[in-house]
């Protein structure tokens, strides 16, 4: 198999892995009950959600790594950016990750009376990680790929675009939310969120049904 074809498959599987993690706001509902800790609810969904966001968060450095090679002969600064961007996004969800875990690890270590304060603070702490790992970032992952492919056309243009649009918009659900404008789980935030998601989720289907274009079609 031709190495871009690899690169491309590769990529493209991480990405779509990426939205392996959209279960996990039903999954992590029960510890947004202020009497989880002292209930006896299931904690199973809770750890498979753990489990899915590591994976992600795996998947999110692995899409820098794989697209790094054929990135940086087009824009080695915006290509090292993005694996740099990238890694800070894993890192901020493993943090969220840990804060969940820890909740479980309170439970089942039966956490005394202040059990639920300390419980509802690690959910901030979550809450407060997805803004930045999981909302934020990808606003600037997008800006940053987003302009390269544009500008190399390894893509159709119209891929990187809706990526180039949907950042400025994501921003600007995330000052809302920062702001206690509307909720992070709004209709809003949603809404806001979309462009990049449809960005995201069809850069990876692209990546593995046709793969990136070699630099001498590319250029036509």
């Amino acid at each position: 198999m031709d190495p871009l074809r690899k690169t491309s498959l590769v990529a493209g599987g991480f990405y779509v892995l990426t939205f392996s993690s959209i279960p996990t706001v039903a999954l992590y509902r029960p510890v947004r009950d202020a009497d989880f800790l002292t209930s006896t609810a299931s904690e199973t969904p809770v750890v498979v959600g753990g489990v899915l966001e590591v994976i992600v968060a795996l998947a999110c450095v692995g899409t820098a790594v794989a697209l790094f090679p054929v990135l940086k002969r087009h824009g080695e600064a915006r290509a090292l950016g993005f694996v740099a961007a990238r890694v800070v996004e894993a890192a901020g969800i493993l943090v969220g990750v840990a804060s969940i875990l820890t909740i479980v690890g309170l439970r089942r270590a039966g956490a005394g009376a202040e059990a639920p304060v300390t419980g509802q603070a690690l959910v901030a702490l979550y809450d407060s990680m997805f803004l930045l790992s999981q909302s934020l970032i990808p606003a600037v992952n997008a800006l940053l790929l987003g302009s390269l492919l544009y500008r190399s056309r390894l893509v159709p243009r119209v891929l990187p675009l809706l990526g180039l649009v949907g950042a400025p918009l994501l921003v600007a659900s995330d000052a809302g939310v920062l702001f206690g404008a509307w909720d992070r789980l709004s209709p809003v935030t949603a809404v806001g969120a979309l462009p990049i998601a449809a960005w995201e989720f069809s850069l990876g289907v692209y990546l593995t049904v046709r793969g990136l274009r070699p630099a001498r079609d590319a250029a036509v």
